[in-house]
Parts: C-alpha cells; sequence; structure tokens
C-alpha cells in the first residue's frame, strides 16, 4: 500500500525501502516507512490513522469484500454457477438422507471455505449458506472480520476444523462458535480458560484418528473415553461429539466401515457421559463425517454433518 500522493523526491544516493513495507503520512505530509508485524494489523493501524471514511486499497485477497452480497436482481454468472453447485450439493444431501430411511434435513451442511476469499462466502451467504468451515487462523480470522463488518450480510456461524496450534487458541477461542479438532486436553484447556465470558460456550467435537494413519490427526479410539471425560468436565467448553477424516479414495465397504466406527464410538461415548451430560438444549448430538466424495456413505452410516468444499466452490486456488 503507497500514499495517495507523491512522497518528496529522495536524495541523491538513497536506497527505496523494501517493497513489503507501508506507508503512512506523517504529520508535516512527510512519508514516514513503518513496519507491521501482520497485514491485518497494518490494514486496522491503517485504517485508524486515515479514519474509516477512506478506501483502503489491498493486494491481500482475504479484504476484498463484495459491494453486494445479498443481490435482489438477476444473478451475476458466477452467483448462477455458485448457486447451481450448492443446489447440486443440496439435493444430493436429501437424496441421502431419503435412500437411508433418514428424516429430511437432519444433515447440516459445512461449507469449507478455506483458501477462498470473503467475496465467495457472501455470495454463498446470500444463497441461504449460513455455516463455514476454516482451517487456517489467520486466514479464517481476516474473513470473520470483513464480514462482520458488512451491510447486509446475516450472522453466520464459523466452524474451525484444522489443526490447533497452542499459539492459536485465543484466536480461535475468541472468534469461532465451533471447534471441530480437539485432540489432546492440552488444547481443550486452553480454549475454555481463553473463552470470553460475554460469548456462550464453545461447542466443541473431539477429532478421531479413525484409520489409525500416522500422519493423520486425531484421538486414538482407545483414548477417546478419557479424553472425553475430561473436557466435558472444562467450562466455557459444549461437548458435542465426534469428528473424523477418513482415509481417502476407500472403498465403498471400507468408507461404510469407518463411518459406522465413528457412529458406534459417538453411541459409547454417550452411554459412557450420560450421568455428566444432562444438558438437553445440547446433548451429543453430532457427527461430523463425510467430505464431497463420499458424505453420502457417511450420511447412510449416521452423519449429522457433512464439510463440502470442492463441490460447492471448486477447487482451491
Amino acid at each position: 500500500m503507497h500514499c495517495a500522493t507523491r512522497p518528496p523526491k529522495r536524495k541523491r544516493g538513497h536506497q527505496s525501502g523494501a517493497a513489503a513495507r507501508t506507508r503512512l503520512f506523517g504529520p508535516a505530509r512527510q512519508c514516514q516507512t513503518i513496519r507491521y508485524r501482520s497485514a491485518e494489523y497494518a490494514i486496522e493501524k491503517i485504517r485508524s490513522t486515515l479514519g474509516h471514511s477512506r478506501e483502503l486499497q489491498s493486494a491481500d485477497p482475504a479484504a476484498a469484500i463484495a459491494p453486494d452480497p445479498m443481490p435482489s436482481g438477476p444473478l451475476a454468472p458466477a452467483q448462477a454457477h455458485l448457486q447451481a453447485s450448492l443446489e447440486r450439493v443440496r439435493q444430493r444431501i436429501r437424496a441421502a438422507e431419503q435412500h437411508s430411511g433418514r428424516a429430511l434435513g437432519c444433515v447440516a451442511l459445512l461449507a469449507v471455505t478455506k483458501a477462498f476469499g470473503p467475496e465467495l462466502v457472501a455470495s454463498a451467504a446470500a444463497l441461504g449458506q449460513r455455516a463455514f468451515g476454516e482451517n487456517y487462523v489467520q486466514e479464517a480470522i481476516a474473513k470473520i472480520e470483513r464480514l462482520r463488518a458488512c451491510a447486509g450480510l446475516p450472522e453466520l456461524e464459523w466452524h474451525f476444523i484444522g489443526p490447533i496450534q497452542s499459539n492459536k487458541t485465543r484466536l480461535i477461542a475468541t472468534h469461532f462458535q465451533w471447534v471441530q479438532t480437539i485432540e489432546r486436553i492440552t488444547i481443550a484447556q486452553r480454549l475454555s480458560a481463553q473463552r470470553p465470558q460475554a460469548l456462550p460456550p464453545l461447542q466443541v467435537l473431539l477429532q478421531v484418528n479413525v484409520s489409525g494413519e500416522a500422519s493423520k490427526s486425531g484421538v486414538a479410539p482407545a483414548e477417546l473415553l478419557g479424553l472425553a471425560h475430561e473436557v466435558a468436565a472444562l467450562p466455557r467448553l459444549q461437548l458435542r461429539g465426534l469428528m473424523a477424516i477418513p482415509q481417502p479414495g476407500l472403498p465403498p465397504a471400507a468408507q461404510h466401515a469407518s463411518f459406522a466406527q465413528l457412529r458406534e464410538l459417538l453411541e459409547n461415548m454417550r452411554e459412557s457421559l450420560r450421568a455428566r451430560v444432562q444438558d438437553a438444549s445440547a446433548p451429543l448430538d453430532t457427527l461430523s463425517m463425510g467430505m464431497s466424495a463420499d458424505f453420502e456413505a457417511a450420511i447412510a452410516e449416521g452423519s449429522t454433518m457433512v464439510r463440502v468444499g470442492s463441490a460447492i466452490f471448486g477447487e482451491r486456488p
């Protein structure tokens, strides 16, 4: 980002600063060079300096918002394509519910928007999608904050679905309504301690490594009940169920087996925690399993939430 007017001429022999630096006007309208620790922090500092009436230009796609996220006229081609993709996914969910003998509408759709800008989230929200999943903390918070300030946009529900680093728990606890990837008690304890008192309890899922892959995140099935009892005892967290990412590319029978295993683990956990979980408004009722390529099998085995990205938005940029 650069000054809006021409800066003073450099003295002969003066070397220009790094391209990543941000320039602001000083008191005498002299340009000064300031370093910031992140693009998001720089944007907020510039906004406070120039005032909110000044338009900020940024090459960061996470800073861009569609000017009219709730269009009332004919849809633009990109919006029409997104609408068609969303409807195809919703039809697939309804067909899977019906085929499995489950109630229509019992499976929630979580739209996974990692690597996509806030303008696409706003477009999906305009088409009725409300719940969104993000994998990367800083990218997600840039979107969340931009979209919260977007006039006419409905309230959105944000789920964190990526690996959790200890130094990011405060940001997650502050900005998200759901966390689906708890796999160890130390992370749960940090989220509990850092969840602001002004916000409702953080809805959480335990991630289970059902495929036993060494490279996969998640608690081992044999250790699940111990972790569940510890997490259920923490304040400011509401344990809601389980999440898993089975090995991709499995044949249909193996897909069903992985999803059935997670369902059985939830049933066992529910029974084990029966005396502790008494809140009927937030029972152990959530199985987050199934993605673009396999969510029909997940629904057949009891999924209550599918996480879909590419089937809605296309391949990630």
